[in-house]
């Protein structure tokens, strides 16, 4: 009987431990690059003439002034290679990242210019929020005859 109540209670345990370890590692993030200029510490910080962002050497997104792209990520440490081309016609300069992706956030938003500045994270760090798009009474188009059987 001791022994029955020992193993289960050990079960328990290893299964909660499983658990806990999948939420941390096995988290998966949406997350969104964007290239647009941000006011920080007085300072304007643009992106550059054209921003290509890397994951597992794979290119997700190439991204221009006022752009935004997008990865999913599946942990906490967010590992990237940003190629910035400053202007047109000049060179790539390479920047390896790594962002510590907060547990509470699905969404987040990743303000280049601002991440590459060496700004705070929450400067460049944000939460994606959905925005619905409400119609208005003017557009929407009343059905009074929905099966046409005034023609009949």
């Amino acid at each position: 009987m001791k022994k029955s109540l020992i193993a289960k209670i050990c079960t328990v345990v290893v299964i909660l431990g499983i658990a806990a370890c999948m939420f941390i590692i096995g988290r998966g993030h949406t997350v969104y690059f964007d290239a647009k200029a941000i006011e920080y510490n007085g300072e304007t910080l643009t992106p550059g003439y054209r921003t290509a962002i890397f994951v597992n050497g794979e290119r997700v997104a190439r991204l221009s002034d006022g752009d935004r792209g997008m990865a999913t990520w599946i942990g906490q440490n967010f590992k990237c290679t940003v190629e910035v081309t400053p202007e047109k016609g000049a060179e790539a300069v390479s920047h390896e990242l790594t962002v510590k992706l907060p547990y509470n956030m699905d969404g987040i938003v990743l303000n280049m210019p601002a991440l590459l500045a060496g700004a705070p994270e929450s400067v460049y760090l944000s939460e994606f929020v959905s925005m619905a798009v409400e119609s208005s009474p003017a557009e929407e188009e009343i059905v009074t005859d929905e099966f046409a059987l005034g023609d009949i």
